[in-house]
């Protein structure tokens, strides 16, 4: 079987996330990369960091698609000297592309915060902040547990099924409380904090 081009896993990356879900200050879509190419291997990953693109050396990738993208604001040079252009100057050089869904892949139904309920065994899901009245796509998710539990044996559940990171899973309450309705966001969180106290017992949020 031929492998698709570039342009053909663009078109199928932009109609599961649509770029106008994006905020305006995002900076999504193909950084580098030659639509024409054609494409076998993807690797996957949050950050375009030096170690990801060194892993998709080693991979032999075509294409790296990462949630958070390389550049955010304009930028004068791309000098090797940099990390940003070593990055840049590696992926051209070895033909490697660099596809980046971020705001608009959050937003997207399903996107980032959709995954995460899921994992956290929620049913009925809505968007916490909606992109418009009655939309489903928009920031953040809520949505129900099957039964009430404790915030302590929440906690216990989040951690479990979430990768182990340095400081591990941060909780604010009492332990004991029972909670059922749950809101959780997948990125930037702390600006929705009064939306989510408005309709769910829990919280769950990267910062």
């Amino acid at each position: 079987m031929q492998s698709p081009t570039l342009r053909q896993i663009v078109t199928v990356l932009e109609a599961a996330y649509p770029p106008a879900l994006a905020a305006d200050w995002d900076a999504i879509g193909l950084t580098c990369g030659d639509p024409d190419a054609t494409v076998a291997t993807v690797l996957f990953a949050v950050d375009p960091v030096l170690e990801v693109v060194d892993e998709a050396l080693l991979a032999q990738a075509d294409l790296i698609v990462t949630h958070h993208p390389l550049f955010l604001t304009g930028v004068h040079s791309v000098a090797a000297a940099g990390a940003k252009g070593k990055i840049v100057h590696t992926l051209i050089s070895h033909g490697i592309s660099l596809f980046s869904a971020h705001t608009n892949a959050d937003h997207s139904d399903p996107g980032v915060s959709d995954a995460l309920a899921q994992a956290f065994g929620l049913g009925g899901l809505r968007p916490l902040v909606p992109t418009a009245q009655g939309h489903s796509t928009g920031t953040g998710r809520v949505g129900q547990l099957a039964e009430p539990i404790t915030l302590e044996q929440f906690a216990e559940q989040v951690a479990a099924v979430l990768p182990e990171t340095l400081h591990g899973v941060r909780v604010a309450g009492d332990p004991m409380t029972k909670v059922r309705t749950v809101a959780v966001c997948g990125g930037a969180g702390d600006g929705f904090m009064s939306e989510a106290a408005a309709v769910a017992d829990v919280y769950v949020t990267s910062d």
